[in-house]
């Protein structure tokens, strides 16, 4: 009876060591393995299964914050945003991205190709599919609720990753520049920390801008602005708001103190796509303050803001890339990714030049154009190579006693 009893405990630990705790064992193996991977840089060699574990890894990953939006969209979604969105197409997004991420993942463990980091992928798949996938239902929820913009965080990671990446490719400045290159990790954590306080930064920002400019506000003044064509009314918002811009930026790099927090922007060393997320948080509020400040003053119509909002948020991004196009006569009016990378550069002759945001004339006029004769920035970067990397450690910075 008691040999039974010692063969039934026998086959139930082999059970459970082999249904749970294996399982959970390679999981976790996976999850180090994966987390580790992240850690590193360089080029994605084709033919390994790294290139599409990483595809698979971020869309399954992005599938599974979608689904958390779906759950509770009052908390997580963007007000703003969640009023155009057409769930049945966000649902078939959803659910087309967790089918590939599955497939690829799936193919790649069936082949043996990077098993833990494709593992890993099929977890998050796994995990979405099991709280609902893409037939999370929704009801009616509450509108004024605080709320972090996670929405707006997969929607431009997905759509920047598309666009930019593919841009980057085809019109290279810099040929040998991996997309996983030094320093990805600290400017991926300003991309996502700068959408998750999308809200915080924008009741900040409205309540500061209301206190210093509501005082400034003239019915009359904004009829007649309001009254223009959308076309000049449209560059009139662009000329102003890089006016603020462009004084604002000089401002901080004249001003030693402010200096401290706008080189965290400047210390990515490497030039692309999200290299312009790295930002401190509190040159975000002040900078939008000091620009939005006299657009609100200025009372440019809704549809007007909204296309100003896409151009910032699009040469924002752009300014940044590795991009090299044949610019011609426009190079000397618009502000360019050639341009604005010479900003960044730490050659000394680049130091302290190309402020401007939208319009490369301005530079022209208030000489800070940059001299360089070379075509090309050698290096970028902080010059003397003093900022920390991380985002918490960069954060701190400026609040840390200077050398």
């Amino acid at each position: 009876m008691n040999q039974l009893s010692d063969e039934k405990s026998s086959l139930v630990e082999q059970l459970v060591d082999q249904t749970v705790v294996k399982p959970v064992k390679v999981l976790g193996e996976a999850v180090e393995e994966t987390a580790e991977l992240l850690k590193g840089s360089g080029e994605l060699q084709p033919g390994v299964g790294l290139a599409s574990g990483a595809l698979a890894l971020t869309l399954g990953f992005l599938g599974l914050m979608g689904v958390l939006a779906f759950w509770f969209p009052q908390y997580l979604t963007t007000p703003e945003l969640r009023h155009k969105y057409s769930v049945p197409v966000l649902r078939q997004i959803l659910f087309w991205g967790l089918l590939l991420a599955g497939a690829i993942s799936l193919a790649n463990v069936t082949l043996n190709k990077q098993r833990r980091l494709n593992l890993c992928a099929l977890a998050l798949v796994g995990l979405a599919v099991m709280m609902g996938g893409s037939k999370v239902p929704v009801g009616d929820f509450p509108d004024h609720t605080p709320y972090i913009g996670l929405d707006w965080f997969i929607l431009d990671l997905l759509g920047s990753t598309l666009i930019f990446v593919v841009i980057e490719k085809l019109f290279p400045l810099y040929k040998g520049q991996a997309v996983f290159r030094s320093g990805w990790q600290t400017d991926l954590t300003h991309f996502v920390v700068n959408h998750f306080i999308v809200g915080l930064v924008l009741l900040t920002v409205n309540f500061m801008i209301h206190r210093v400019f509501g005082w400034m506000v003239r019915d009359s003044f904004q009829d007649m602005v309001q009254n223009l064509p959308f076309l000049p009314q449209l560059l009139l918002c662009l000329l102003v708001a890089d006016l603020m811009q462009y004084w604002t930026h000089r401002a901080y790099h004249e001003v030693p103190f402010l200096w401290r927090f706008h080189a965290v922007h400047h210390s990515a060393k490497t030039m692309d796509w999200i290299a312009g997320s790295r930002m401190h948080m509190l040159e975000l509020v002040v900078t939008r303050v000091c620009v939005l400040g006299p657009l609100y003053v200025f009372g440019f119509e809704k549809s007007v803001m909204d296309a100003y909002i896409i151009v910032v948020g699009f040469q924002a991004v752009f300014n940044h890339a590795n991009v090299h196009l044949p610019w011609g006569p426009l190079k000397y009016v618009l502000v360019t990714p050639d341009f604005h990378h010479w900003h960044h550069s730490s050659d000394e002759v680049a130091l302290d030049t190309n402020y401007a945001a939208h319009f490369a004339f301005l530079d022209h006029i208030f000489g800070t154009v940059v001299k360089a004769k070379e075509a090309f920035p050698e290096r970028y970067g902080v010059l003397g190579d003093y900022m920390p990397e991380g985002f918490v450690k960069q954060q701190m910075f400026p609040f840390k006693k200077q050398p």
